[in-house]
């Protein structure tokens, strides 16, 4: 694969260059309007694209009342065109696709080093000063299984895999092979999942992909539907909440901290914090379940007031029970 950078030269190579750069960025152009982008005879243009197509570039003519060109998908990977911004930003995502966990770190890291290569030294310092370290995902994803995914999505196919995953009790009358209708491959914090419909369980699903087992052939074709709110990222984020509905905590309380806000807003999360009083805090925050509430709020060494509502005051009260409970038998 090669790569090349745009130049402003009036040259016949720049011209190319020119020229190939226009016909990526637009799917049809009429002969009349390249020649005039260019400032060149429509001749010049038909001699140029046959020097294209030379290169390997499968630069294709149509038919019409203007006639015209468009670049369209070959054989083989002719050399690419890339202006500044593309390559510096190209060069950025080989950098921090490290952290994806998608199982390509070498193939970036060379894609990066010819990148590099061929930049003009300008952009090259560009590059080599961006401070950027990615974090290595542990849970790497095989190329295959996202490529065997993505086509399924397109192809409105049912998948069936193993899941390398303990079940629920309430799971155990389905265990074995999951059969689900993939929507989205998303990846969140480095990890990969895949949103889809399970018909068994009536419900929308998430499954992580680096424990995803695939089986083939894959299963019957299925009608897309669209995911719980239309959005697919907000979705995931309200399941990890452990919410069924819109992006929010399930289980929301406010208290009164006797501690200053400066204090509290660091750790506040997602939670708003502001002045009740001279040294306390009002604070309004949520959790998957009440017990996760209390215990969190409890990471504030302070008084606690519970402004709302009664289920929080009973989770802190369960909690005080357990942790007795917990005291006298170390005791």
């Amino acid at each position: 694969m090669k790569f090349m950078l745009a130049s402003s030269s009036t040259a016949t190579s720049g011209r190319l260059l020119s020229l190939l750069s226009l016909l990526q960025v637009r799917r049809d152009w009429p002969g009349a309007l390249l020649a005039g982008r260019l400032g060149v005879s429509e001749r010049t243009v038909r001699r140029d694209v046959d020097r294209l197509r030379e290169l390997g570039y499968p630069v294709q003519a149509v038919k019409g009342p203007e006639g015209g060109y468009r670049l369209e998908a070959g054989s083989r990977l002719p050399p690419l065109l890339f202006d500044e911004e593309q390559a510096v930003a190209l060069a950025v995502a080989l950098r921090i696709a490290v952290g994806t966990g998608a199982g390509i770190e070498e193939a970036a890291a060379r894609a990066l080093a010819t990148v590099r290569q061929v930049m003009p030294s300008r952009l090259r310092q560009r590059v080599d000063q961006l401070e950027i370290t990615a974090a290595k995902g542990t849970d790497q994803v095989g190329t295959d299984v996202l490529l065997a995914l993505s086509l399924a999505i397109r192809s409105a196919e049912e998948v069936r895999f193993d899941y390398d995953s303990p079940s629920r009790p309430e799971d155990a009358a389905l265990r074995g092979p999951r059969r689900v209708q993939p929507h989205h491959l998303v990846v969140r914090n480095g990890r990969w999942y895949l949103v889809g419909w399970d018909a068994a369980r009536a419900d929308w699903r998430t499954h992580r992909v680096d424990r995803i087992r695939l089986r083939v052939p894959n299963g019957p074709r299925f009608t897309p539907r669209e995911v719980p709110g239309g959005d697919v990222a907000t979705f995931l984020a309200a399941r990890f909440k452990g919410s069924a509905a819109a992006d929010a905590w399930p289980c929301q309380g406010e208290v009164i901290l006797d501690l200053p806000v400066a204090d509290v807003a660091p750790f506040a999360g997602d939670g708003i914090a502001e002045e009740a009083a001279p040294g306390r805090t009002r604070l309004r925050t949520g959790s998957w379940s009440w017990a996760a509430l209390a215990a969190g709020l409890l990471r504030f060494e302070c008084e606690i007031d519970v402004v709302g509502p009664q289920a929080l005051r009973g989770a802190f009260a369960e909690l005080a029970a357990r942790a007795g409970r917990a005291a006298e038998l170390s005791g």
